[in-house]
């Protein structure tokens, strides 16, 4: 069964607006602007119910083993890589949507995590991740684990 990698620890890396590049700047104007270097960011959904935070990320095309999760008491940063697709190299592009590359996301957490219930699925291009929440009274310390896709 092949597992996707998440980490536990304090030091996700986090980039600030100051911090964007020249070729990041121009990317909303024209697509095709540097683009097999940019960082995407695909789209995500977070909320929560009673007892835990499910968040789900869209990332068709990427393989389980080139996604790496990685969560702190604050935030979860989902990364990876998606591998071109593309069937003739000289082909002129009319339309350049779809995303390639090196992906990134970091999204705040509202509650404090158990890290002994963190469950991952990945079907149909979503990847889903569930993360008990851990009560104030138990919180514990974090560690690397690797987790089974159901």
């Amino acid at each position: 069964m092949k597992h996707i990698e998440i980490r536990f620890g304090d030091s996700i890396e986090k980039h600030s607006a100051e911090e964007k590049s020249f070729e990041e700047m121009f990317q909303s104007v024209n697509p095709m602007f540097c683009f097999s270097k940019r960082i995407w960011k695909p789209q995500m959904d977070i909320f929560e119910t009673r007892n835990e935070i499910i968040i789900q990320a869209e990332i068709a095309g990427v393989k389980k083993e080139d996604i790496v999760i990685e969560v702190s008491n604050k935030a979860i940063k989902i990364s990876g890589h998606r591998k071109t697709n593309h069937p003739d190299r000289t082909a002129t592009y009319r339309l350049a949507e779809i995303q390639f590359g090196q992906f990134e996301r970091v999204l705040y957490l509202p509650s404090v995590i158990d890290v002994e219930k963190v469950t991952a699925k990945y079907a149909n291009g979503f990847l889903e991740l569930y993360l008990g929440k851990l009560s104030r009274e138990n919180i514990k310390s974090r560690h690397n684990v690797s987790i089974d896709f159901a």
